[in-house]
């Protein structure tokens, strides 16, 4: 059974850092497309960055720049490293892994940016 475990969300300031971290568990990581999505509030999901198992990148326009995606396939971790942090970024960031056709989310980790 597939498990994504996030960590590290929180309250920061405006022009703070905070760094994501995906955990994952029951996939073959190492050729698994990781990303990480977001939904603000009254707002669709939307992806924020992805990282494919050749390591090809992909981000939102709005945080390029700002944030930076990586995979550790040792650890089985996708990391999402969010700097320069604005209160527009506040969301709940959820960890995906496509594999197949088929799309599996963690339990998503709360960010709140303050002003």
């Amino acid at each position: 059974q597939v498990a994504l475990v996030e960590s590290g969300g929180g309250l920061v300031q405006a022009g703070g850092s905070l760094r994501l971290s995906c955990a994952a568990s029951g996939i073959d990581f190492s050729t698994t497309g990781m990303g990480w999505y977001r939904q603000a509030p009254g707002k669709q999901r939307e992806m924020v960055a992805t990282v494919a198992a050749r390591g090809s990148l992909n981000y939102l326009d709005p945080v390029k720049g700002r944030f930076s995606i990586s995979r550790d396939n040792a650890k089985s971790t996708t990391y999402l490293q969010m700097n320069s942090l604005k209160p527009e970024d506040t969301a709940i960031y959820y960890c995906n892994a496509r594999r197949g056709g088929i799309d599996y989310w963690g339990q998503g980790t709360q960010v709140t940016v303050s002003s």
